[in-house]
Order: structure tokens, then sequence, then C-alpha cells
């Protein structure tokens, strides 16, 4: 709307966004038939009329300005392209036109989107799996031998570490993994109770050369133990400073983020092997098989060994989790469990049911949590989370309404939380009232997302 004072210019700037956000498609042809200097024109915070169309839903006016020659790749003040701005308020035809109009690359992606490598703590691919190595038991026998080899254990699936670990290129980590070698651990890997799984290679940056003999292939592969029975006496350990890092979380938060994707990887597999003993078709026993990454019933005429079935592989339970906003694009929904330390409130969270939709899952989780009800679903980055065996499928979600509600059984209190609110809490100004999860959880990362680029959606 045109406000008194301002110039002619700036009132017909004024009427011509907003009749764009309105989805007046006849009034856009008509002005920008009499001036074609509008179809790029910004108003308050560097919106144009293509990014109000786009905010709205109003793909015939998105039409309009792409027929006339609007430049689709401005961004508003706060960074964000029409094609953004379509993407995150869930219109998906719009972001399709604008995707598929000439000009348009995998940069106008929201910050943050997988095509971009979002990396959280646990993500990180230290290894190479090398899982076509896992059915050729030759090779891997002749690894697990070898002196190179690095062998991790843990106990009851608590990782043996030592304190004081090395710089690393990020940050003095707290913990450092004890990597033993076959001479330490080759009594207590053929001890009952005791589970071997092969995790992968070394990457390296060019090609390992093979030895003369011809039997050696350069690589450095990494294996893991879990044993339920504390093997400290019986193994040979180079570093006698070696502990089992007890409790699990939160120290595990003291890695590096190379070792915590390690330690990602095995402990889920280790911990599916401890609950998955006995053939959940049969009941029979069963055995390890394909380097850690299949279990075989013992049964020769168990149905689980005719084709191919989930019960015979690890298990990876997704988790939704995600940051509502308020309508308002300026407050987030977070809440607190009696489990969270005092004065911690989080992202609202919960597991996906089978033949559920990821954006389903927000909308029923948000709703069963706190009453809110969610619009639009955007995905951003996901989390393994090896607690036991949890991926965390990391989501921005808007909502249509804002009465909180909370389910008791699920959560103890949910708020809505101001922007500087946040704000203050990453900078510790105006002393903050409540905190959030440790920047090593994705929680923390959704929030920081959050603060750091939508300031304007």
């Amino acid at each position: 709307m045109a406000s008194v004072g301002m110039s002619p210019k700036d009132e017909m700037v004024a009427r011509f966004l907003d009749a764009a956000a309105r989805g007046e498609v006849a009034k856009v042809s008509a002005m920008v038939a009499q001036s074609s200097s509008l179809v790029d024109a910004s108003g308050e915070n560097g919106w144009t009329a293509l990014m109000l169309a786009a905010r709205n839903g109003h793909a015939d006016v998105v039409n309009t300005l792409l027929s006339n020659g609007c430049d689709k790749s401005l961004a508003n003040q706060s960074g964000q392209t029409s094609y953004d701005i379509a993407r995150f308020w869930g219109h998906k035809h719009i972001a399709g036109l604008l995707a598929n109009s000439k000009g348009v690359d995998s940069h106008h992606l929201l910050p943050g989107s997988s095509t971009e490598g979002h990396e959280n703590y646990f993500s990180r691919e230290f290894l190479d799996r090398m899982s076509e190595k896992r059915t050729d038991g030759q090779w891997l026998q002749a690894k697990q031998s070898s002196p190179a080899s690095v062998f991790i254990l843990f106990l009851n699936l608590n990782p043996l570490v030592t304190s004081g670990a090395e710089e690393t290129s990020e940050s003095k980590a707290d913990f450092r993994l004890c990597r033993l070698r076959w001479g330490s651990v080759e009594e207590l890997a053929t001890r009952p109770g005791t589970t071997l799984i092969f995790l992968g290679v070394e990457k390296q940056a060019t090609p390992p050369s093979p030895s003369p003999a011809g039997d050696e292939d350069g690589l450095t592969a990494w294996f893991a133990l879990n044993t339920d029975s504390d093997p400290t006496e019986d193994l040979r350990l180079s570093n006698p400073n070696g502990f089992f890092l007890k409790p699990f979380v939160p120290r595990l938060l003291q890695l590096s983020s190379d070792e915590a994707g390690v330690v990602a990887q095995a402990r889920s597999v280790l911990a599916w092997h401890d609950r998955y003993s006995f053939c959940p078709t049969c009941g029979g026993r069963t055995k390890v098989d394909e380097g850690g990454y299949k279990r075989t019933c013992l049964k020769e005429d168990c149905r689980s060994r005719q084709g191919i079935h989930n019960t015979c592989y690890p298990r990876v339970d997704p988790v939704v989790i995600m940051l509502v906003i308020h309508p308002d694009g300026n407050q987030c929904l977070l809440g607190r469990k009696k489990a969270f330390p005092a004065g911690m409130f989080s992202c609202l969270a919960g597991f996906i049911e089978p033949g559920e939709a990821v954006e389903d899952a927000v909308r029923r989780e948000v709703e069963e949590e706190s009453g809110v009800k969610v619009g639009p679903v955007q995905y951003l980055s996901s989390q393994p989370w090896p607690m036991p065996s949890s991926l965390m499928i990391g989501c921005l979600a808007v909502a249509v309404s804002t009465h909180i509600k909370v389910d008791e059984n699920e959560i103890e209190e949910a708020r809505w939380f101001t922007r500087q609110q946040v704000i203050d809490v990453f900078t510790k100004n105006n002393q903050p009232t409540f905190t959030i999860p440790p920047r090593q959880a994705i929680a923390h990362q959704l929030i920081k997302h959050w603060i750091g680029v939508h300031a304007n959606l």
C-alpha cells in the first residue's frame, strides 16, 4: 500500500509490489506495459514482485513477470532469490518454473541444503567403506591379520580412548580413539561374546602402490570389536592410559569430527549385532556375515535365507527433527523434556512411522507434542546419531497455527522464542534465560541456520 509522503515513483512501485503479492495478474500486466522498469523494482528489504509472487504461490504472476524479462537471480537483503523463497514455502510448481528457466544454477538452492555438502557431527566419512569387499572373505582375512590394519575396541558399546589428543586442523579434541593392532586384539577377537566388523579403508588422495610381492594393496583397513566383558587385562596395549568412555554421552561429543564419524558407523552396526543374535524369522541362532553387515540364520531351511530380507541387515531408525518457524518469520518453537539439563530447549523430534513421508511425520510430531499445526516443510540436512542407530532428518517447518498445548507425556514445556532471544544465546549477550544443545547436535545447527539465513522469508 502507498503511504503519505511517498514520491510518485515510490508510490507506483509500492502499488505494483502489492498487486504482485495479492496475485492480481491483470493489474501487474497493465503496470508492466506502462513501465517496464517495474519488473525488477524492489521495496522493503530488497523484495521484488517476483519474490512476493513466489512467496504467496501466484504462478500466473510469476509467469507474467518471467515473460516480461524480470531478473530472477536478484536476491533480497537476506540473500534469498525467488527460487529460494518458493522452495522454502513449499510452492513446488513455482520453484519448478524458476528452476527450469534459463540461468538458474545450483547456488540458488537454500544455503545448507544437501547439494552443498552440509556436514554435521558424526557425518564425516573418514573411511571409504569398500562395501564391495564385504563378501571377499580371503581379502578380509588378509586385512584382518595385516600389521598395518587398525582396530578400535568397544566394551558394551563404549569406545576405548585416551585423553589429551593431538591437535587437529579444527580444534583440540578431548579424547582420541585407541588405535590397536592385530597383535593386541587377536586373542580377544576369537573369544565368545566378541563381535568383529569391517569398517573400511583410509581414504587416500592418490592411488596406493601395491607391494612387490603383489599380496598387499597398500590400503589401511579399519575394524571394530565389541566385547561384553572387560578385556583390559588381556590386551597388550602400547598406551597404558587407555580407558572406556563412560558415560557415552555427552563425552562422546568431545572426539574429533573424523573419529566421531568412525564411531557412529561402528557403534550403530555393533549395537545391531548386540540385539539380533537370534533370527527374527524362526528364532534360531545367527552368524556374522559380509564383514559384519549381515547376519545369516544357521538353519538351512529358514525362510530368511531365501531372497532378501531386511531382518538380515543392520537397521537404521529414521527420526525427524524440526525447527518450527512462526508465521511471522521472526519466532521459532522450541521444547524441553524433563531429562534435559535445566534451562535447555531444543527442536521437536520424533520417529517416522511405517508408510509415512518425512513431511507428514514432521506435521504429525509437531502437532502431537505441541498442538501447533505445520504447513510447508523443507529438508535441510541429516545426522547419524549412534544411540544406538538413528538417522536424524533435519527440517525447517512453517507453522500455520500458534497456540501451544503440550502433550506432557512427550515434553514438559514448549515456547515461542524471538529471533533476538535466540541470537542472544549464541552471542551470550543480555544474559540469556535459556540454552540450546551443543554445536555437535543437529538441533544446534538447525537453529543457527535459521537465524543466519532466514531473516527475511
